[in-house]
């Protein structure tokens, strides 16, 4: 059987005008994602993509493939240059420079699976409905680890507004992505060739089997919570990024600091943001205990964002300090390029950006022990390591409460702010657990166990959110297994289309 006369016309036009539209195919996903919420968008430009490496030769998919990337990170991830120039101190030119090498880089590590594809499964009959979604799936496994990792724009984030949802506690974010990414070659299959066959008859009903069980899955409760609610507390103070980190600002954070945090004394947890208290933790410790005092006289557990300087071992790290009724610490395990640590250190003589003070920190130890107020066993974290699914799960397996601490200012009003609470968001619903979500700027959250919203103060706003979070027991699937069944379950359909599947049309 022949393509369909769509497929063909694609097929036909001039290779340039195919990468012009793998480009506007990457840039309409980001779309399916906070703020936006376009769902659909992605599936579109997933079956768009699809389409355009179907029975290609390698160095064409890879080419459109690379191209699809660029459009995907440079509107996805065009936040990195407000965080480089407008707040890294780089000259226009130079950001510009710095975020494009970072959007084709990042395109480069998209692709690679691909290759996979390009090699073996182009020509197969069932390439679009198993090779495809697998190659997207181990795309985005490799880039939770790969330079450290930087897990953005995983396609199943688009589905928390979706029946796909009620999957994310049994297969997380990526089993959503796979889930999605079936159903966009599901859709390319039947485009290219709309001939009824027994691959287009299974494949729909896959795929409608998929998505009725997310509708009945969004009914299964998967954990327990508590009857008696705890009262929280969150302080937003929206110090300006140009400001922070000011050695004549420090008394005035503090000050606000105090001040936001007299009339919450008494509420079982508060929570200040990510290096809220801008002097390390030895400098700093004359106001720590003075709010460790008035935390304790007021059975309050004082939870605060700052950097940690282990004088023992001279190094320094992003972390949670507690206070009064709390207690432990945490230790930033995921750090951000050039942003917390410098791979090559002679760039700080070079470029500003790369010098900045919070560019000092070490890697806190894999293994924590979490905070605890009171009875609340709580898995903390901090910033970037939200957007790290299984590390998330991990923690949350003896844990009754999510906590994590952010300072959004370096993303200003961009996509970036929208696109990490969209992420905590699906920690939350994932884990089946209550979420405080503190921010520096705004927005700062509470999550219930489905993700969605219960209090959420507005951007760029000094203020302080009240509300109450129950305390979890239980675990959800993805809790105990991670993203790995995902990812065996690609890399066995590759292994085993390779082996029983067929180049010939079906």
């Amino acid at each position: 059987m022949n393509p369909s006369t769509l497929a063909q016309r694609l097929i036909q036009l001039p290779n340039w005008v195919q990468l012009i539209i793998a480009l506007l195919a990457g840039g309409l996903v980001p779309l399916s994602f906070a703020p936006f919420n376009i769902w659909p968008l992605g599936i579109f430009g997933l079956s768009v993509f699809a389409l355009l490496i179907k029975e290609q030769p390698l160095k064409k998919v890879l080419w459109r493939t690379w191209v699809f990337g660029i459009g995907l990170y440079a509107i996805g991830v065009s936040w990195v240059y407000v965080s480089i120039s407008g707040f890294g101190g780089a000259p226009v030119p130079l950001a510009v420079f710095l975020v494009a090498v970072f959007v084709l880089s990042m395109a480069f590590f998209f692709s690679l699976p691909f290759y996979i594809f390009a090699r073996w499964f182009s020509y197969y009959s069932l390439g679009l409905l198993i090779a495809f979604p697998a190659s997207w799936l181990l795309s985005e496994w490799l880039r939770t680890w790969l330079l450290t990792g930087f897990p953005w724009l995983f396609i199943g984030y688009a589905d928390l507004t979706n029946w796909l949802s009620g999957w994310a506690p049994v297969v997380g974010v990526m089993g959503l992505s796979l889930i999605s990414a079936v159903t966009a070659g599901l859709i390319a299959h039947i485009i290219y060739r709309p001939q009824k066959s027994r691959s287009v008859i299974a494949g729909s009903v896959l795929v409608i089997a998929f998505w009725a069980a997310g509708f009945t899955l969004q009914k299964v409760e998967w954990t327990q919570a508590d009857t008696t609610p705890t009262s929280i507390a969150i302080v937003q103070p929206n110090i300006n990024q140009e400001d922070k980190w000011q050695y004549d600002f420090r008394d005035g954070t503090n000050d606000l600091l105090r001040k936001s945090t007299e009339p919450l004394w008494g509420t079982k947890i508060i929570i200040w943001p990510e290096a809220a208290v801008t002097q390390i933790y030895s400098e700093a410790l004359p106001f720590l205990n003075e709010m460790n005092r008035k935390a304790s006289d007021s059975e309050s557990g004082l939870i605060t964002g700052i950097i940690f300087d282990d004088q023992e071992k001279d190094v320094y790290y992003n972390s949670i300090a507690t206070f009064g009724k709390a207690i432990g610490i945490h230790h930033k395990r995921r750090l951000v390029p050039f942003g917390e640590y410098v791979p090559i250190e002679a760039l700080r003589n070079i470029i500003e950006f790369f010098d900045l003070p919070t560019s000092i920190i070490s890697l806190g130890p894999e293994e924590q022990h979490g905070l605890k107020v009171d009875d609340i066993l709580i898995a903390p974290s901090v910033c970037y390591e939200v957007a790290f699914p299984d590390l998330i799960a991990k923690n949350a397996v003896d844990s009754q409460l999510l906590l994590s601490v952010s300072n959004l200012g370096w993303f200003g009003d961009s996509l970036g702010r929208h696109q990490f609470m969209q992420m905590a968001q699906m920690r939350a619903l994932e884990t089946q657990h209550y979420y405080a979500y503190s921010t520096n700027n705004g927005p700062s959250a509470i999550f219930d166990r489905k993700g969605k919203v219960t209090a959420q103060t507005k951007a760029f706003e000094q203020t302080t959110l009240t509300s109450e979070i129950f305390a979890v027991n239980g675990s959800t699937p993805f809790m105990k297994l991670g993203s790995w069944p995902v990812v065996l379950i690609s890399v066995l359909a590759l292994v085993l289309l390779g082996i029983f599947g067929k180049k010939n049309p079906d």
